[in-house]
């Protein structure tokens, strides 16, 4: 495209939205070059770590889990792609499931960060500085697993025999295993974790929830063509989701738990109070996102090591 050319293109996109070009143009003789660090804004992000202890690997720690809440936006960014498509098919699909793939496959190919990459000592130190905040209280976390599947694979496992299919979602919303996980072990009230997270973002997510109950990325598969949805590519794509999510992201932290929180044969108690052996083992969870992607045997052994 030549100059002429790209001037003229420039003049008919601000004609076509009734603005005027000549304005815009003039203001392009004032506009300062853009720059790296202005575009990506290193400064602000460089000053977001914000420590509660002088013990320099809390600063790691800070910046891994911003970095972490960083892909689950990106995740949520293809999530919403998909759920916002008016005629999805596997052409736009499976390159979307293989982007969440690759991101969650990220992150847990890098959680030795926090697995090798801090000292016990110092981390049993600053931890108890972070009580009673948790990753549990990730709510981008949650709206992925909203957006993944229907709410049914995401209630508390000893509740789902009490639970009907065509409960509300509100009813169904109480009783989501991360609330669970968020209860004290032995009388079952709400830690104040949970009850921070409600009050912060209880209504979000029961609204994120809604929105997304009739197109989340479940209930968008099987509502493809059946020579689609019986696809080998989109299938393993599935799958492999399924097993990143629910399988080796939560194993990489139960596994990291075990070495800091397991000292001299005794079990340290969570940041958040929950009882952590099991509430992030997949094991015990077992949360299926595709539950007819995976055999019953499969099923059955879930996550077992």
């Amino acid at each position: 495209m030549t100059n002429d050319e790209a001037t003229e293109a420039v003049i008919r996109k601000f004609k076509s939205v009734k603005q005027n070009p000549d304005v815009y143009l003039e203001g392009l003789m004032y506009s300062k070059p853009i720059t790296y660090w202005d575009y990506i804004q290193v400064d602000t992000l460089l000053s977001l770590q914000k420590t509660r202890t002088n013990l320099p690997d809390e600063e790691i720690f800070v910046m891994y889990h911003q970095v972490t809440e960083l892909y689950f936006k990106m995740i949520l960014s293809e999530l919403k792609q998909i759920a916002n498509h008016p005629y999805l098919r596997k052409s736009f699909l499976i390159p979307r499931i293989a982007r969440i793939n690759r991101y969650v496959g990220a992150l847990t190919m890098t959680f030795d960060i926090m697995s090798e990459g801090m000292e016990v000592e110092q981390y049993l130190k600053f931890r108890n500085a972070l009580t009673p905040a948790s990753g549990f209280q990730s709510a981008q976390y949650r709206m992925i697993e909203i957006c993944c599947t229907d709410l049914d694979q995401l209630v508390d496992p000893r509740q789902r025999k009490t639970i009907k299919e065509s409960d509300t979602v509100e009813k169904k919303f109480q009783h989501l295993y991360w609330l669970a996980g968020g209860e004290h072990p032995k009388t079952g009230e709400k830690t104040l974790t949970l009850s921070l997270f409600e009050e912060k973002y209880g209504k979000v997510l029961l609204q994120h929830t809604n929105e997304f109950a009739d197109k989340n990325l479940r209930k968008k598969y099987t509502a493809l063509p059946k020579s689609e949805r019986t696809d080998e590519e989109l299938i393993f794509a599935l799958r492999e989701l399924d097993r990143k999510i629910n399988i080796e992201w939560p194993l990489v932290h139960y596994n990291t738990a075990k070495k800091y929180l397991i000292t001299k044969g005794e079990t340290n108690k969570a940041t958040g109070g929950s009882d952590w052996t099991k509430y992030l083992h997949p094991m015990y969870q077992k949360r299926i996102f595709f539950p007819e992607l995976w055999s019953k045997e499969e099923i059955d052994n879930w996550a077992k090591q």
